[in-house]
């Protein structure tokens, strides 16, 4: 090999090695980062709860009461939208105006509906996916008169994937809301992963809140989002093991038990031979345990054989019910005494969040 040729080897390798070195300086760096920066929520956080109810206001019993669970997609799933989690393209919502109108729409919803209590996942507070919208604000504020609660789920470490338009970090929690006066509010931080597999599926909790019913008691009132993308199956095991504890002491107690939210499991146990698009290719959509579920509770399936109208699409593409894997995960878990009239899917079309909303009507003995 001649002198220059040489030279330019050399050099080549040099500047090889310095780009290598670098970039393995940055992953480390990031790594570290990423360690360093996650923090469990706190377990047993006595959360806030803004309310301009009297104590006076308590629940009654013997009545008709409405509740409406959705998760909301952090305002970014329009139809048009395919998440990266899911085997999909997208990390962020389309654009600012379009993420604050989708929440301003569900908003809208929510108020139409007109509940007697509300329960909201996937609310952010301040994330880079929803371009720092505080959705909390913004969904609450026509509802000055309720009681609200809000509980963080997780506030991760900024996420640099999908590379091109990274995830982010995000802030982001669950939203309760009541039309009666909420005494105090209780944050339960459930289990999770360990290692690497916990920066995927982030923290998770549910909260307890506690109003005074008319006959002395309690109504206990759960609000919860289960893990989806968890690898460990004991995990979501372990979760239902905590929540249906923590439910069955108060039920013990004489109370009355409401919990509400995302179990991120199939609740009709097949929903693909009803829906008609097979599920095979999703593995976290697993039937939902109801060996599991411990005397003097009961879940609640949102339902209804002449509609057919499923809580949940599966994110991987826009939405398409020719194409798109649906299923229904959203629903209720009460105790025996309180009497379910009836609770069903109410039908967006997946036009602001990959969610419908469910509710139940409901009456205390």
């Amino acid at each position: 090999m001649n002198p220059g040729r040489r030279r330019n080897m050399k050099k080549f390798l040099k500047i090889s090695g310095i780009t290598f070195g670098t970039l393995l300086l940055i992953v480390i760096a990031y790594v570290i980062y990423v360690f360093a920066a996650y923090e469990r929520v706190e377990d047993n956080a006595k959360l806030e709860v803004v309310s301009s109810q009297s104590p006076e206001k308590t629940v009654p019993t013997g009545e008709k009461l409405s509740i409406t669970s959705w998760n909301i997609g952090f305002g970014a799933y329009t139809d048009e939208y395919s998440f990266f989690m899911d085997g999909g393209e997208h990390s962020r919502g389309f654009s600012e105006e379009i993420v604050y109108d989708t929440v301003q729409t569900m908003t809208d919803d929510l108020q139409e509906m007109d509940s007697d209590f509300y329960l909201i996942q996937e609310v952010d507070l301040d994330a880079t996916r929803s371009y720092h919208i505080n959705e909390y604000d913004l969904l609450t504020s026509p509802f000055d008169s309720m009681s609200k609660v809000y509980a963080q789920n997780y506030d991760s470490p900024y996420l640099f994937y999908p590379i091109l338009k990274p995830h982010g970090k995000s802030v982001a929690g669950i939203v309760t809301m009541a039309d009666y006066y909420i005494s105090s509010s209780l944050r339960r931080s459930l289990p999770i992963q360990d290692g690497f597999a916990k920066f995927v599926d982030l923290d998770r909790c549910y909260s307890i809140s506690r109003l005074p019913v008319e006959n002395g008691k309690e109504l206990i009132l759960v609000n919860f989002h289960l893990s989806a993308y968890t690898t460990d199956p004991t995990i979501a095991e372990s979760q239902l093991e905590m929540l249906y504890h923590d439910l069955t002491s108060e039920y013990e107690k004489g109370n009355y038990i409401v919990c509400g939210g995302d179990f991120n499991k199939d609740l009709l146990e097949d929903s693909s031979s009803i829906f008609g698009v097979p599920g095979d290719d999703y593995s976290w959509a697993k039937a939902f345990p109801y060996d599991s579920v411990p005397e003097g509770l009961k879940v609640i399936a949102p339902f209804n054989s002449g509609t057919l109208v499923p809580s949940c699409r599966n994110a991987d593409m826009p939405w398409d019910p020719e194409k798109n894997f649906q299923l229904t995960i959203d629903g209720f878990i009460i105790s025996d005494n309180v009497d379910c009239i009836e609770s069903d899917v109410i039908d967006k079309q997946f036009a602001c969040s990959d969610h419908n909303p469910v509710y139940m009507n409901f009456i205390l003995k």
